[in-house]
């Protein structure tokens, strides 16, 4: 099986926006003007290209929920 590329998704404070960076790189993918219009629809499964790891963070910096795509490759050993 494939490692899944992970990527989070964090409030910039210095920006105002909410950028998805790539954890291993620590590059910008994409930046948003609200929480709301990155994660919703299919937005984060198109830009991380359809297949990775996504953590959400919380405006507070703390961990919220993490999203797989696709789905299928979700770890059946984590809760959630």
């Amino acid at each position: 099986m494939t490692k899944l590329t992970k990527y989070t998704l964090a409030f910039n404070k210095k920006k105002e926006v909410w950028d998805l960076k790539n954890d291993k790189t620590n590059q910008v993918l994409k930046s948003f003007e609200n929480k709301e219009n990155a994660t919703k629809g299919g937005v984060l499964k198109k830009a991380v290209g359809g297949e990775g790891s996504v953590k959400i963070k919380k405006l507070d910096n703390h961990f919220q929920e993490e999203r797989t795509f696709p789905k299928s490759k979700d770890p059946t050993s984590s809760p959630g």
